[in-house]
C-alpha cells in the first residue's frame, strides 16, 4: 500500500501505528523507523524505570495489573476460559518480566502441519534467530544454584543427565554491579550494569543488567524516532475512505475522562500480544469494522502444552539465587522442564499454589481428600512466610499439537476473550511426566510438590499463550498470510506471539523476536517499491530489504546483518 498523501499533516498522523510494545511491536517500531516511517507505538501499560520498579510485589499498585482498580503493575492475571494466562504489561511489553531464558524451539515446531507446507522454517528463519541472539544479548548462565544441583539429580533419576544444561538468557553478566557502556550497539544503547543474581527477573529488573526490549529494539527506536505512548488502550479501529485506518484510544483503565485521542496511518501492526491482538481483532470482527477477518481467527492458539508447577522446602531457604531460569532437563524429546525462580521478598504468587494432585476422573473430589489426609501439606502451601526462598518452580513445556480455540464474548466487564479446545488433540489439563519430575525434585529439596488452585478444575496455566493468527495463502486458510500481513484488509500485519501458530516446547520470545525481524526485513523502505507479492498470492522467498538508515554501527554485536542469499 502506497502512503496517502494528506493535505495537512498533524502530531497523530503517521506512517505506521504499532499497538503494543513486547517483543513483536519493538522489533517493528525499530525496523520500520530504519526504513524511514514515521511510527507511533500504543501501549496499553506504563512506562517503567528502574527505579519505579517495587522491592516486593506486595507492593500491588506497582506489580498487578488491573487499572480500573488502580492497579498499574507489571504483571496481567488473565481467566481464559480453558488456561490460566500470566503475561507482562508496560511500555516493553512481555520482555519486562519474562524469565530472560532465550532457546530455539524443539525440531517437531518447525514440522508442524499448521505452517510446515509453507517453506522450510528452520532454513529460512536460521538467520533471523541469529540476529535476535545478538540484539537480545544471548549469553550461558555461568552459576550453578542448589535448584540446578536438584534437577541434575532429577534428571539422573529419569535416565536423562546429559540432557542437563545452563540456560541461554538475555541478561547482562560483566562485573556484578559494576555499570558500564553500552557493549552490544557500540555506543548507540544504553550503559548496562553487571547481573548480581537477585532473581528479581519475573518482577523487573532493578539492576539495569536484564535485557528488557527498553534497552535493545525499543530503545533504539525511540532514539531515531519512534513514539511510543504509554497507558493507550486501543479502543476502535476502522478503514478510512481513500486509504489508511484511523484508530481511536482511550487512557487505560479510566472510567471518566477517557482522554479519547485518535491516530491515523496507512498502516497498522497488530502487536499486543497473542491475547491483547486476539482479543482486539475478535472484537473488530464482531462489530463489523474489519468484516473480511477469516473465519479462521483463534484456531491453533497455543499454551505451549504448559504446566506450572512448584516444589517448596520444608528445610531449606537457599532456592531463591541466580537468575529466574538457570538450567533446564528434556526428559523425552518433545518435553523440556525448567528450574524458576522469584526473588527475595516477591511472595504475593505463592498462595494460588495448593498440593499437586494428578488429572484424570474425580480431581476435585481427589484433592479434597489429599486436603484431609495431609491438612499440614495444605497449610505450608498458602503459607507466604519466605516462600520465594523456599520454593522452586517447575515451568513444563512441550512441542506436541494441541490447541485451543479462542473466541471473543460480552460480559459485565466489557469485551473479553476465552477459549475451547481446539483442533488435534485437547490442550492438556496435566502431564504426567512434568508430575512425576516435580514429586523427585520435592524429594531432593525435602519438600512438597505442588500445583496451581485452577489446576484442580482442569484449567491449567501458561506464561507463553502465542497463536491464533494461523498463517495461510488465503483468508480460507489462515488470518494472515507468510508476510505476517492480514487476508482481506491491506495495510493491516499481525507481528507478535498471535503468528506462532505451534508449540515450540520451549520459551517463545526468542522465536517471536526472530519472526518479528524476518517479517519486517521484507518491507520496502518507505517510497520504494514493496518486493512482496500481492496479498492472496502464493508464497515465495523475498530478498530482505536493507534499511535506509540502519541505528546500530556495523561493526557493533548488535548490527544488522541481512541474509540476502535467501532470495529465490
Amino acid at each position: 500500500m502506497t502512503l496517502r498523501a494528506r493535505a495537512q499533516h498533524t502530531a497523530d498522523d503517521y506512517d505506521v501505528i504499532i499497538i503494543g510494545s513486547g517483543f513483536g511491536g519493538s522489533v517493528s517500531a525499530l525496523r520500520l523507523t530504519e526504513k524511514g516511517y514515521r511510527v507511533a507505538v500504543l501501549e496499553s501499560g506504563r512506562r517503567w524505570e528502574a527505579a519505579d520498579l517495587p522491592a516486593s510485589n506486595w507492593n500491588l499498585r506497582k506489580s498487578i495489573w488491573a487499572p480500573r482498580l488502580g492497579l498499574t503493575g507489571t504483571q496481567r492475571i488473565s481467566l481464559l476460559g480453558k488456561v490460566t494466562l500470566f503475561s507482562g504489561a508496560g511500555v516493553g511489553g512481555g520482555s519486562i518480566i519474562y524469565g530472560n531464558t532465550l532457546y530455539e524451539p524443539l525440531p517437531g515446531f518447525y514440522r508442524d502441519p499448521s505452517w510446515s507446507h509453507i517453506t522450510d522454517w528452520r532454513e529460512e528463519l536460521a538467520p533471523y534467530y541469529n540476529q535476535a541472539q545478538r540484539m537480545l544479548g544471548v549469553a550461558t548462565n555461568p552459576r550453578v544454584t542448589a535448584a540446578d544441583e536438584a534437577l541434575r539429580a532429577v534428571a539422573e533419576d529419569l535416565g536423562v543427565a546429559d540432557t542437563h544444561h545452563p540456560t541461554e538468557v538475555g541478561v547482562f553478566f560483566g562485573e556484578p554491579g559494576k555499570t558500564v557502556p553500552d557493549p552490544y550497539f557500540g555506543g548507540a544503547g544504553p550503559d548496562r550494569t553487571g547481573c548480581v543474581h537477585c532473581a528479581r527477573c519475573m518482577t523487573g529488573c532493578p539492576h539495569g543488567a536484564k535485557n528488557t526490549t527498553t534497552t535493545n529494539y525499543l530503545y533504539l527506536a525511540e532514539q531515531a524516532g519512534a513514539q511510543v505512548f504509554p497507558m493507550t488502550t486501543v479502543t476502535d479501529l476502522h478503514a478510512l475512505p481513500d486509504d489508511g485506518y484511523r484508530v481511536t484510544t482511550q487512557r487505560s483503565g479510566r472510567l471518566l475522562r477517557k482522554r479519547t485521542r485518535t491516530f491515523t496511518a496507512a498502516q497498522v501492526v497488530f502487536s499486543a500480544a497473542a491475547r491483547g491482538t486476539q482479543q482486539l481483532l475478535h472484537q473488530l470482527r464482531d462489530t463489523g469494522r474489519l468484516p473480511n477477518i477469516s473465519p479462521r481467527l483463534g484456531e491453533l492458539t497455543r499454551t505451549n502444552s504448559e504446566a506450572v508447577l512448584t516444589s517448596t522446602s520444608r528445610t531449606r531457604h537457599d532456592l531463591s539465587d541466580g537468575v529466574a531460569i538457570t538450567s533446564s532437563i528434556h526428559p523425552e524429546p518433545n518435553t523440556h522442564i525448567e528450574v524458576c525462580r522469584y526473588g527475595k521478598g516477591q511472595n504475593v504468587l505463592f498462595p494460588m499454589t495448593a498440593p499437586m494432585i494428578d488429572g484424570g476422573p474425580w480431581r476435585f473430589p481427589r484433592f479434597l481428600l489429599l486436603m484431609l489426609r495431609h491438612p499440614l501439606v495444605f497449610a505450608r502451601s498458602q503459607s507466604n512466610y519466605r516462600a520465594s526462598e523456599k520454593s522452586t518452580i517447575l515451568l513444563v513445556m512441550q512441542s506436541l499439537d494441541n490447541s485451543l480455540t479462542s473466541f471473543g464474548k460480552k460480559s459485565i466487564f466489557g469485551y473479553r476473550l476465552s477459549t475451547r479446545q481446539g483442533q488435534g488433540d485437547p490442550n492438556p489439563s496435566w502431564i504426567p511426566l512434568g508430575h512425576e519430575a516435580n514429586r523427585l525434585f520435592a524429594e531432593k529439596i525435602d519438600g512438597d510438590p505442588l500445583g496451581m488452585y485452577m489446576d484442580v478444575f482442569n484449567i491449567p496455566s501458561t506464561a507463553h499463550y502465542i497463536g491464533g493468527c494461523p498463517m495461510g495463502d488465503s483468508a480460507a486458510e489462515g488470518v494472515i498470510d507468510p508476510y505476517h500481513r492480514v487476508h482481506g484488509h491491506p495495510g493491516l500485519h499481525v507481528v507478535d506471539g498471535s503468528a506462532v501458530s505451534a508449540n515450540l516446547g520451549v520459551n517463545p520470545s526468542l522465536t517471536i523476536t526472530a519472526m518479528s525481524e524476518r517479517a519486517i526485513a521484507l518491507w520496502p523502505n518507505k517510497g520504494e517499491a514493496d518486493p512482496r507479492p500481492a496479498l492472496g498470492t502464493p508464497y515465495r522467498r523475498v530478498t530482505p530489504v536493507a534499511p535506509t538508515a540502519p541505528a546500530v554501527p556495523a561493526t557493533a554485536t548488535g548490527a544488522l546483518r541481512l541474509p540476502l542469499y535467501l532470495a529465490d
